[in-house]
């Protein structure tokens, strides 16, 4: 018997319909829709408004997408995964309750959190079960709610991002073909320039903390924007010196999409044209874990068998990496 590896085989995805556009934004906030397109490559992002509505909605809906395009039987998941920042609550896991409300209920689920990273770390975690011989069947979700961590007084951050979900089904492939290699990295450097300082065990929430708007997300752009650049566009091109890769070689680089000029800066290193870069930030602005499904969402009947994708990703932490993957199936 051939090698097992862990192949994505099915893809979903659920947006809002809410629209928040640049020039919605220059009512809010000192900015203008110039500013944000010239230095992010954002025009709008979706918004879920509803308040009684939070990020296992919008897991679910992606999740209930794959699964309608691909007629999967729930019952057959065996692993529901769920990267996100924004769980529905802080101590039950969310991904438990999507697997109960998808149908999964012969899967275990649990939530996993690795900021703008989330989703990659998950693709390393759902191939290391496949690839044990444990399960057949690992649902990967990212999903974010960004909004709801999100102050809209401050320019800084309410520019750059948006609510969103993607799915990924990943099941054992003969061919030679799913996950070939990943380089995931982090290092605690990071933690004080993207954070949200309270809520946690060392500030918990009071007064205090409400008063002085510690629940939304904190960023250091300048700092975060370095490492962003550097980092990932060095675990790319490791990840194609590795496995022997040239520019001509990788059909697509499916990156995280917190920054055009980041994306571009991965791009240029790896020599890549800009048709093999996908970009959707100028629709979804930065949906966090959501980022990489969505993107495969969106350009799903492009791929083709056998087609050779790079994954890069950078997050708060911090949290960054690169994932080879070969693609499993004619879209």
């Amino acid at each position: 018997m051939s090698k097992n590896t862990a192949a994505i085989t099915a893809v979903g995805a659920y947006v809002p319909e809410d629209v928040l556009t640049n020039q919605m934004l220059e009512k809010m906030v000192d900015t203008n829709d110039e500013w944000i397109t010239s230095r992010t490559g954002i025009k709008e992002r979706r918004i879920l408004k509803d308040p009684e509505k939070g990020t296992s909605y919008m897991a679910i809906k992606a999740a209930e997408n794959l699964i309608e395009k691909s007629g999967i039987d729930p019952t057959e998941i065996d692993l529901v995964l769920l990267a996100t920042v924004t769980p529905d609550l802080p101590v039950a896991a969310t991904a438990v309750y999507v697997a109960t409300q998808i149908g999964a209920t012969n899967a275990f689920a649990y939530d996993l959190q690795a900021a703008c990273s989330g989703f990659l770390y998950g693709m390393s975690t759902a191939a290391a079960y496949i690839e044990a011989g444990r399960y057949k069947k690992v649902l990967l979700i990212g999903a974010d709610k960004m909004s709801s961590i999100i102050d809209y007084t401050d320019r800084t951050t309410c520019i750059i991002f948006g609510d969103g979900a993607g799915a990924v089904l990943f099941e054992p492939n003969y061919e030679g073909l799913g996950l070939q290699d990943e380089y995931l990295r982090s290092d605690g450097i990071g933690r004080h320039s993207l954070k949200i300082e309270a809520g946690g065990s060392l500030m918990p929430p009071s007064e205090v903390t409400v008063a002085k708007k510690l629940h939304f997300v904190q960023q250091d752009g300048k700092t975060v924007f370095k490492f962003a650049v550097s980092n990932m566009a060095d675990v790319s091109e490791l990840i194609m010196k590795r496995n022997d890769l040239t520019n001509n070689d990788i059909n697509w680089l499916v990156a995280h999409q917190a920054n055009q000029r980041i994306v571009s800066a991965t791009a240029n290193r790896m020599k890549l044209e800009d048709e093999k870069v996908l970009m959707n930030i100028e629709r979804y602005g930065n949906t966090t874990s959501a980022t990489l499904p969505l993107l495969l969402s969106d350009f799903e009947q492009q791929f083709k068998k056998g087609d050779n994708i790079v994954f890069a990703t950078f997050g708060g932490g911090f949290t960054w990496g690169s994932i080879y993957l070969k693609w499993a199936y004619n879209s």
